[in-house]
């Protein structure tokens, strides 16, 4: 499975490279942007999107995505209250603070507010030592996590995002975490990421996320300043998509200001819903084809994917997308379940804008050695 996502991630790269020459990006006043389609996993519009970038808070995307992983394996509790340590409530004093203080006990809970509204350092480095005992121990996780992912161009040196020669992603990378922690943790995302204000140690303060404001579709993300970095910001919004909804994930890097990086976000998710459409080509477990089988214990096998699959593509080019399939015949048993056994192209105008790998849906078994025999002599005269 790990191998046909890795895959499919790959063609639907290529295919944004093929319908960039054809519609023109907006001109967006930042150092790196990407929108991406988080329904189809297409990237459909960037700008030096592999362009290392310090991430500022941004690195709390992941931060915030470890702890969900330890919620998930019951590791740690949202009601479980933990001691504040004096290395988290030391973090730099001129830098985001929810204002947690040494042994006075906050819960799981409210630092993710703190982390995620109010872009706490402090909040960073106490979940970090709730998680893995300690901040460095934290950051290994950090970076199994960039591998496990495939992020690769990203390192972590902290939990918050605060200045370091090893602190480094791209907004390409940075936009493919933040559709894994909405995928993976849907109920976390909607919970927290939205939250317009948090009050904390009686002090209120808003989440500087201008776009929860100013568009009801906008359902996150993170912002990010340094003056290194200069103002940077994760937007996703949920727009409708015929009779369901389509999801945009959109990474600016580099903006002047905390006004610009909203609404040059704002102009890339319009940009982005306007000009494309988000189109459901198969469903999970869907049979393709049924292709016959041979020296088998049946006759047929049924072919298609482990997951629903989309494509993105220009308003008004989805009537003429066409699939093509190439099969690895002559399928002969034994034919394990999920394994490849052929690719499926999408044809635009005569060309193949994306392929997909193709699955057997079911495992064939082996027939009898009489009726592998006689499959043998069938395929001397195929």
């Amino acid at each position: 499975m790990k191998k046909f996502l890795a895959t499919l991630a790959a063609g639907l790269l290529s295919f944004s490279v093929a319908t960039a020459q054809t519609l023109p990006t907006p001109s967006i006043a930042a150092k790196s942007w990407v929108l991406l389609d988080a329904t189809s996993n297409q990237i459909i519009g960037s700008q030096e999107p592999n362009l290392r970038i310090e991430p500022a808070s941004l690195t709390k995307i992941m931060t915030a995505y470890i702890v969900f992983e330890a919620l998930r394996d019951k590791k740690l509790d949202l009601a479980q209250s933990v001691n504040v340590s004096t290395h988290a409530w030391k973090v730099d004093s001129s830098s985001s603070k929810m204002f947690i203080e040494p042994n006075k006990p906050v819960t799981i809970n409210e630092l993710l507010y703190g982390l995620i509204v109010q872009s706490g350092n402090d909040a960073a480095v106490a979940l970090a030592e709730a998680v893995a005992g300690s901040e460095d121990a934290f950051v290994v996780q950090m970076n199994r996590e960039v591998e496990r992912m495939g992020l690769k161009s990203t390192h972590f040196a902290n939990p918050h995002g605060l200045p370091s020669p090893e602190n480094y992603s791209t907004a390409q990378d940075l936009s493919a975490l933040a559709a894994r922690l909405i995928s993976d943790f849907p109920a976390l995302y909607k919970t927290y990421y939205s939250t317009k204000s948090f009050t904390y140690n009686k002090i209120t303060q808003p989440n500087r996320n201008r776009l929860l404001w100013l568009d009801p579709t906008v359902d996150g993300m993170k912002t990010g300043h340094t003056e290194a970095a200069g103002y940077c910001l994760v937007t996703s919004s949920i727009r409708a998509n015929g009779s369901g909804q389509r999801r945009l994930i959109s990474v600016l890097t580099g903006a002047s200001s905390d006004q610009v990086r909203a609404q040059e976000s704002l102009k890339l998710l319009n940009w982005g819903f306007l000009n494309f459409d988000t189109v459901k080509l198969y469903a999970k477990g869907q049979a393709i084809a049924t292709p016959e089988v041979w020296k088998g214990t049946q006759s047929q096998v049924k072919i298609g994917f482990t997951q629903d699959l989309y494509v993105t593509l220009p308003k008004g080019s989805a009537s003429k997308l066409k699939p093509a399939l190439e099969r690895k015949d002559p399928l002969v048993a034994p034919i394990a379940e999920n394994s490849k056994v052929g690719t499926v192209k999408m044809m635009l105008d005569g060309k193949a804008v994306v392929e997909f790998p193709v699955l057997a849906l079911e495992q064939v078994n082996q027939a009898s050695i009489f009726g592998r025999a006689w499959d043998s002599l069938r395929l001397l005269f195929k």
